[in-house]
């Protein structure tokens, strides 16, 4: 008998005619992927085949679930709290809350994608919320912030076998993408990712890194984590991950933002990595000034809020971090009263997403 912390969940007929209907578009897309994706290998100075890369993409590829671990669930515990009383990861579905858009919801913006990018799979009578799928991306290159740093601060590192139960998309599914696969039906998401870092590699954190440098890292690929930051905002491989994310059996490791040293985010992170014997891990964070908070990238709104939140939140010395931003997101949601004169609760939580945004894209590893 199977191992049942081991082995694989039992998808739900939802779920799995998910990832059928993915497969089946995938296959249908596949030859003209293989047409795309030709020319780009001759191109790049590699010998390299369209087979090579996605074996390699199927040995090192990791998917990656990033989250805020401080940010407030609608039931008042915070994202680690539930992590480690429940032991799985949940979807916007259940938890009512996102580090994107708050609309998955019956008939709400995400559940019209998901009927569109899943055939209507999870749009069947008596669907329910714990069957949706859970978001993330495939880190293909071990960068250190995980593949998605625009959604939290911290992530858990799936092991490999979780990819055989995911759906992977080129872009987040918020654009609808067109470019979609499974881990066996890789080439159209392929296609799009070489076409997209030809001659520039702006994609996926791969600034400066041609199709040619990106497939011979991607295929010398060794066992040892990156620890270089992707700081991937707009652009990634998202990952659908259908069926259950237990921690006990599907994580690898936890990675942490160091802004949680000490904190009660933090001992409860490193409570549940020994608990369920995977490690912990520390990437090396972002941080600015309270007066390097960029004003172009996302706004004027952002460098004043950045001002207000270091002001009222920070600690003698402190910079701007992902648990300053965190201590500042709990006070909108608890205190809401404290921040009525900017507006609605919901502008100032999406103003401080852009504030993490800032961070992701302009701060400098933590110091110490």
């Amino acid at each position: 008998m199977p191992d049942p912390l081991t082995a694989p969940p039992a998808l739900t007929p939802a779920q799995a005619a998910a990832l059928r209907h993915v497969r089946h578009m995938a296959l249908r897309d596949r030859p003209v992927a293989l047409a795309t994706i030709a020319p780009h290998l001759a191109g790049s100075g590699t010998a390299y085949q369209a087979e090579q890369v996605v074996a390699a993409v199927a040995a090192y590829g990791r998917l990656t679930l990033n989250f805020h671990p401080d940010r407030l669930l609608r039931d008042g515990r915070t994202v680690a709290e539930a992590l480690d009383q429940d032991g799985v990861y949940r979807s916007q579905f259940e938890t009512g809350i996102s580090n994107g858009g708050l609309t998955a919801f019956p008939g709400g913006d995400r559940d019209r994608w998901e009927a569109t990018m899943f055939g209507g799979a999870y749009q069947r009578p008596g669907v329910l919320p714990a069957e949706r799928p859970k978001y993330g991306g495939l880190n293909l290159l071990d960068h250190a912030d995980g593949a998605c740093p625009r959604f939290g601060s911290c992530h858990l590192r799936l092991r490999p076998e979780a990819l055989g139960r995911a759906t992977l998309s080129f872009g987040d599914s918020h654009t609808q993408p067109k470019d979609a696969g499974t881990l066996d039906v890789f080439e159209p998401v392929l296609a799009a990712l070489l076409e997209a870092t030809a001659g520039t590699g702006v994609s996926l954190g791969l600034a400066g890194m041609d199709t040619g440098t990106l497939l011979r890292t991607l295929l010398r690929h060794s066992e040892r984590e990156s620890t270089v930051a992707g700081r991937a905002l707009d652009d990634y491989i998202e990952a659908q991950i259908h069926g259950e994310v237990n921690l006990a059996r599907d994580v690898e490791a936890l990675v942490v933002d160091p802004s949680f040293r000490g904190t009660d985010a933090g001992r409860i992170l490193g409570g549940i990595a020994r608990r369920h014997g995977f490690p912990l891990r520390w990437h090396a964070g972002f941080e600015l000034p309270v007066n390097g908070v960029d004003a172009e990238f996302r706004g004027p709104d952002i460098p004043p809020l950045a001002a207000r939140v270091h002001a009222q939140f920070a600690r003698p010395g402190e910079p701007v971090h992902a648990a300053l931003v965190g201590r500042a997101a709990a006070s909108v949601v608890r205190e809401p009263g404290r921040w009525v004169d900017r507006g609605p609760v919901e502008v100032t939580l999406q103003h401080l997403k852009q504030l993490w945004h800032v961070l992701v894209r302009f701060g400098a590893p933590a110091s110490g």
